[in-house]
């Protein structure tokens, strides 16, 4: 089961920082459709890539995966609530659902 964590982490990892750094051009559109400021995106992103990367150390290091899970979870909620607050389509909540799921995942077997 290990192992399985790992990967979950890793693809949680990858896929946040990949949407937050090389598909940003979405993440200004998406932001403005929230109506958030451009200090909230910037904040928002550099505490999404921190919390990625040290899921990504976690794989080393189990001691900091428990509150990066928790914290990117955290994330995945604003998310969800922000696009349930514009009336985004459920194709476009699923992605950050999906993540949540994943970060649930991770928290209930960094408790066990």
């Amino acid at each position: 089961m290990e192992n399985v964590i790992e990967i979950v982490q890793m693809a949680l990892a990858l896929s946040v920082a990949f949407v937050w750094i090389f598909r940003f051009d979405n993440v200004v559109k998406e932001f403005k459709q929230f109506g958030l400021n451009d200090l909230t995106r910037s904040l928002v992103g550099a505490s999404k890539i921190a919390l990625a990367t040290l899921l990504f150390v976690g794989v080393w290091f189990s001691s900091v995966v428990l509150a990066a899970a928790v914290g990117m979870g955290i994330f995945m909620i604003a998310a969800q609530y922000f696009h349930f607050s514009i009336k985004n389509p459920f194709i476009k909540r699923l992605p950050s659902l999906i993540l949540l799921l994943l970060c649930v995942f991770i928290v209930i077997e960094s408790i066990q």
